[in-house]
């Protein structure tokens, strides 16, 4: 997926959204396999109060691709703890 496209879709509604995934996407994306790629790609299509819910502990996705690269995002933003 391209650079700018990435950029726009890590781009969310919400601040809190933006200051997770903006980092991430510069940061750490960057280093993640061709899968986890992928699995971030299909990430960015989700609802934002689904990305948010996640990220904050407050339950986890059902898809087990989705659990994965939330799972990555948490570790890599300091937003693992509970």
């Amino acid at each position: 997926m391209e650079r700018n496209r990435l950029f726009w879709g890590s781009r969310r509604g919400m601040l809190e959204l933006d200051l997770i995934l903006l980092p991430f996407l510069e940061n750490i994306y960057p280093t993640l396999d061709q899968g986890d790629k992928e699995r971030y790609w299909k990430l960015l299509e989700a609802e934002d109060q689904d990305l948010f819910a996640w990220f904050l502990h407050r339950h986890a996705p059902e898809d087990p691709d989705l659990k994965r690269i939330v799972d990555i995002v948490r570790a890599n933003t300091g937003i693992n703890a509970q």
